[in-house]
């Protein structure tokens, strides 16, 4: 009886949550690409046009965790039905010529997507077994380099040949089918306990990520005053956010389970990750399409650095397939010091050898394959440490930093770059780009110390139960 009904949950159910996993990249990589073609269409600055990139960052950082609590609760499949609906909504208004308020807010609705990852690493956990699920598992943690790597040529293309608007319209058609998918098999889950909303915890901790990310997005060139005291604010709403959360009993995330070493290993290795993984891609980016007339220039077309992404996302996905193997043989923090070497050295090639555009495809596939291992291992640490009934909460933390890492990334990228433009020059000269792979080679050094000092440590311990976590004054 219950393999039947096991059986039945799961029927087509992986390659739906893959499906998903995808809508949710591609909202995230969309953007991009087409900045430049904004600036032109839609006649805005530069500055301007970056927020159809920024605002869905800044939705998905603010929404996930409080997608993450609801989806630990009996109401899973409706929170993930209701957020793609979201997703189509925003990819609509995004196609149609509503002028740049219009998009914007089409963008805002796009990064509402950016929640699902944790959702539906959560319904793999709970209705697959065995290394069928490890391995399910570790490919949906890699989807946001499929998105980056397939999404950025689609777009590239479509836009170019079909439009601005109808670039954005790549998630109708992606959220269409997802929906239709996660309708058909998405299981319900009435059986899971109900778990009250922190509503407080959650709109403290949205407005400090907002307030966070939206100073690391100002920090290029001169800062203003108004900017450093919104960071000032966004410090001290994060210390609000963690002295009330401590005396909720229900509080939106455990703080104490992220004291856990492999918790807590987990989430740092994956925000040092992922700020490396943006210094190197926002760089090679821009570094590829820098026109002849510099003497580095290699003057690639938008659909050409879309392309060099693509092996970028192919080697995520090979990484996705091996690590579960490694994981047979090495110990988990083995894997990631393993991985994070891996996007070492694509750093340090970036850095040193650059001069030929099939020389950074290849470091790009490097990094690819590394930091596609970081992310496959990452959800193995935290589903072993923490208790299955609030699994999804601390994965949704762990994708908040992630992205929080691709802010501060691309943030670092800009400042460094534009510290290395000359007065009256639009273009950084060459030693810009290897100070930005330098500073990411020392944030990959930084990673790997972090890891194998943890692994002296004892750090495969008890978990804890939840009500033992909970700290109530």
């Amino acid at each position: 009886m219950g393999n039947t009904a096991k059986t039945q949950t799961t029927k087509g159910l992986a390659p739906s949550l893959i499906l998903i996993g995808l809508v949710s990249a591609a909202m995230s990589s969309l953007g991009a690409p087409l900045v430049p073609t904004v600036v032109k269409v839609l006649h805005v600055h530069l500055g301007a046009a970056q927020w159809t990139l920024t605002i869905s960052l800044l939705v998905g950082a603010v929404i996930t965790p409080v997608l993450a609590r609801l989806g630990d609760g009996p109401h899973r499949r409706r929170v993930i039905l209701v957020t793609l609906w979201a997703v189509l909504a925003g990819s609509a208004l995004a196609t149609l010529p509503l002028g740049f308020i219009g998009l914007l807010v089409g963008r805002a609705l796009q990064g509402v997507g950016l929640g699902l990852s944790a959702l539906i690493v959560g319904v793999a956990k709970d209705h697959f077994v065995g290394n069928k699920g490890r391995r399910l598992v570790a490919l949906l943690s890699v989807t946001a380099l499929a998105g980056v790597g397939f999404g950025y040529p689609i777009a590239g293309a479509i836009a170019e040949f079909a439009g601005l608007h109808a670039a954005y319209g790549i998630g109708i058609v992606m959220a269409g089918a997802a929906l239709v998918f996660a309708y058909r098999t998405l299981p319900h889950e009435h059986h899971r306990a109900t778990r009250k909303l922190d509503s407080m915890g959650a709109g403290l901790l949205g407005l400090a990520l907002a307030s966070l990310l939206y100073t690391l997005t100002q920090v290029v060139g001169h800062v203003q005053p108004s900017v450093i005291v919104i960071g000032i604010i966004a410090m001290s709403l994060f210390v609000g956010w963690v002295v009330y959360e401590r005396r909720q009993s229900e509080p939106l995330v455990q703080l104490n389970t992220l004291l856990h070493p492999a918790v807590l290993l987990a989430d740092v290795v994956v925000l040092l990750a992922s700020i490396g993984m943006y210094l190197l891609i926002a760089t090679a980016v821009r570094y590829v399409q820098t026109p002849p007339t510099a003497v580095y220039g290699l003057g690639a077309s938008v659909l050409a650095t879309g392309c060099m992404l693509t092996p970028f996302s192919i080697f995520g996905f090979v990484a996705s397939r091996v690590v579960p193997i490694l994981r047979r043989t090495m110990h988990d923090r083995q894997v990631l010091a393993l991985s994070m070497t891996v996007v070492l050295i694509s750093l340090v090639g970036f850095a040193v050898f650059r001069s030929q555009l099939w020389g950074v495809f290849g470091w790009i596939a490097l990094a690819g394959l590394g930091i596609g291992a970081v992310y496959a291992a990452i959800p193995a640490l935290i589903i072993d440490a923490v208790p299955a009934q609030i699994t999804t909460s601390a994965l949704g933390f762990n994708q908040v930093l992630r992205m929080v890492g691709y802010s501060i990334g691309s943030a670092m990228s800009a400042l460094i770059l534009e510290a290395y433009t000359p007065g009256g020059s639009a273009l950084p000269v060459s030693y810009g780009y290897t100070a930005v792979a330098i500073v990411g080679v020392i944030a990959s050094v930084v990673t790997i110390s972090i890891i194998l000092v943890s692994h002296t440590r004892q750090l495969r311990r008890k978990v804890v139960p939840v009500d033992k976590l909970q700290i109530i004054d």
